[in-house]
């Protein structure tokens, strides 16, 4: 091999990948048996695992190996109303959650403006990761008002839908009244939570809920694995029905 080993080294895993031969969750050789496969030294067999940990078609467990990554690409429909569970079991992906973190806290400035209170008001804020086919592929933090919702984090924490607790509280039916969508790198937290390389890129949404009176009920901002969603926008307003279940994500 010549000056760009790393290179070819990419571009014969990528193309076992794409042929079938490494199939997703697929553990690769050590690095000492990958050296040996392609007489390369270690630095040019370590480049070409970064580089393609970076596209995400190799995911990096630190002390357990290097393992081809099982990620499903989402098709997510974002219109008025918009529900998780409901995205994914249309396309046969099973949709699940699970509760990372909860606490009450005054809401900041913005917080409060994006929900209609005062600056300080107390607010759940709950973070979630929300997985498809047991792939991660978005962590939710969302806010709402703990004086309108006192049993919320409970309830979500013991799996109920957004939607069954807002219809508890006389909530028949919401909207999502604004979607903000920005892509940036993320943080260390949230490419381990992603299972993703810190270089490849997520994408934010950043979402208001409305009720049937156009009063927030609730703010999100959720982070997306780049490479394992798409988004489709609807610009006219959907029909009347009943909500599905949802992972508030």
């Amino acid at each position: 091999m010549g000056r760009e080993n790393w290179k070819i080294i990419r571009d014969r895993i990528s193309a076992d990948i794409a042929g079938g031969q490494l199939l997703p969750g697929a553990q690769l050789p050590t690095e000492t048996q990958l050296c040996q496969s392609f007489q390369a030294g270690r630095h040019s067999v370590r480049r070409a695992v970064a580089a393609l940990a970076v596209e995400g078609k190799l995911r990096v467990e630190q002390g357990r190996g290097t393992f081809v990554q099982a990620a499903p690409l989402i098709s997510y429909h974002i219109g008025r109303r918009t529900r998780f569970r409901q995205n994914l079991l249309a396309q046969g992906v099973f949709p699940t959650g699970e509760q990372i973190a909860d606490d009450i806290v005054p809401a900041p400035a913005r917080i409060a403006a994006a929900l209609g209170l005062t600056e300080g008001t107390p607010v759940y804020r709950l973070l979630r990761r929300g997985l498809a086919d047991g792939v991660p592929i978005n962590i939710g933090l969302s806010f709402h008002c703990a004086e309108r919702f006192p049993d919320l984090a409970a309830r979500r924490k013991a799996g109920e839908s957004v939607t069954d607790i807002y219809r508890s509280h006389g909530i028949a039916d919401y909207f999502r009244k604004r979607t903000i969508v920005f892509a940036r790198r993320p943080d260390a937290e949230e490419a381990s939570l992603l299972m993703q390389h810190p270089d490849q890129p997520v994408i934010v949404l950043q979402k208001t809920d409305v009720d049937a009176e156009g009063k927030p009920i609730g703010y999100s901002e959720a982070v997306w694995a780049g490479d394992r969603v798409q988004f489709s926008f609807d610009s006219l307003d959907e029909g009347a029905g009943a909500p599905e279940s949802s992972s508030d994500v």
